[in-house]
């Protein structure tokens, strides 16, 4: 694939939340956790819906229904960046992982040149909208770099993307938790990777 052209360092995302984790470690109970003392959050739901043909995967979503406030609202959507655009209260996006695969979906995943780019401007798109919320939001997203390199360009294109989806997140949002094997780590103090490589000059 061609190499993309990196964007600009964004703004800061002062009222977002970025949690993230490995599969099952509880980063989903964490996020609502946070926002437990609103009455009125909007849950945007970026995975698919209940498939009759998919019982693990409708009893996954029944378990997330279950866990949900009676008072909080679901907006199932992959529109993400307009969700935040238009709320007037709290917002709970999970996941950034699905809605990735929802980005790719939507241009194809057999040239992934294009889906490289679409990903890439709806990501900078997303990013902008975090920057300019007024409302919290709690954002959800998977880590899936930590096991091994995966062995078809198409895997290799989600982990790379997602990777730096959760990057350019991390780096605008106010706070940012892992939640490894149900613990919760606050990165709030760790140090941000440098945006554009620093000059490895002697006179530096």
């Amino acid at each position: 694939m061609k190499a993309q052209p990196e964007a600009a360092a964004p703004g800061r995302a002062r009222t977002t939340t970025l949690v993230t984790g490995p599969i099952r470690s509880g980063k989903s109970r964490h996020a609502e956790d946070l926002l437990s003392a609103h009455p009125d959050v909007t849950y945007v739901a970026t995975g698919r819906r209940s498939d009759p043909a998919d019982p693990e995967w409708s009893r996954r979503v029944a378990g997330h229904v279950d866990r949900r406030p009676e008072t909080w609202r679901t907006l199932e959507t992959t529109d993400v960046a307009t969700a935040v655009d238009r709320a007037t209260g709290p917002l709970l996006v999970d996941c950034l992982g699905t809605w990735l695969t929802a980005v790719v979906d939507g241009t194809g995943w057999d040239d992934l040149d294009a889906a490289s780019a679409t990903v890439r401007r709806e990501v900078d798109r997303l990013v902008e909208s975090l920057c300019a919320a007024t409302s919290p939001v709690v954002v959800v997203t998977n880590e899936v770099g930590w096991s091994l390199v995966a062995t078809t360009a198409s895997g290799r294109l989600f982990q790379d993307e997602l990777g730096r989806l959760n990057a350019l997140v991390s780096r605008v949002a106010d706070r940012v938790h892992l939640v490894v094997a149900g613990r919760v780590l606050d990165l709030g103090d760790a140090p941000v990777v440098a945006w554009q490589p620093r000059s490895r000059t002697l006179d530096a």
